[in-house]
């Protein structure tokens, strides 16, 4: 793995808005804009400059992200927040909204192939 990612462009964005993410997450709604940095996905499936900065280069730098102290445990809370709103039949599209509900699949797919022994 290589150990020349720049993970601490996450860790960056997401000191500052991390806690409202949680809440509108624990609340079953996005409503600000942290999708790219919270629930990233492979470079090239956003057309934004956002998409491009945030979005990870293949499964290797998907797995540094998820060994990452901060940004693996992070990945996980915010997924099972949203698994827990799928418990009760609310899904991605109601919570994110389109075309966040793609990025929130494609989020899950990626990181699914980085390291798929993981629940």
């Amino acid at each position: 793995m290589k150990s020349e990612y720049d993970l601490d462009r996450f860790v960056k964005a997401q000191d500052p808005v991390y806690d409202r993410v949680l809440a509108e997450l624990d609340a079953g709604a996005r409503k600000t804009h942290w999708m790219w940095f919270i629930f990233p996905q492979l470079v090239g499936l956003g057309q934004s400059m956002r998409s491009a900065f945030y979005g990870l280069a293949d499964r290797e730098e998907a797995a540094a992200y998820l060994a990452h102290p901060v940004l693996g445990p992070r990945l996980i809370e915010c997924t099972g927040l949203v698994l827990q709103h799928a418990l009760d039949w609310r899904d991605a599209q109601e919570m994110f909204g389109d075309p966040d509900d793609l990025k929130f699949q494609a989020c899950v797919t990626l990181f699914s192939r980085a390291k798929p022994t993981d629940p």
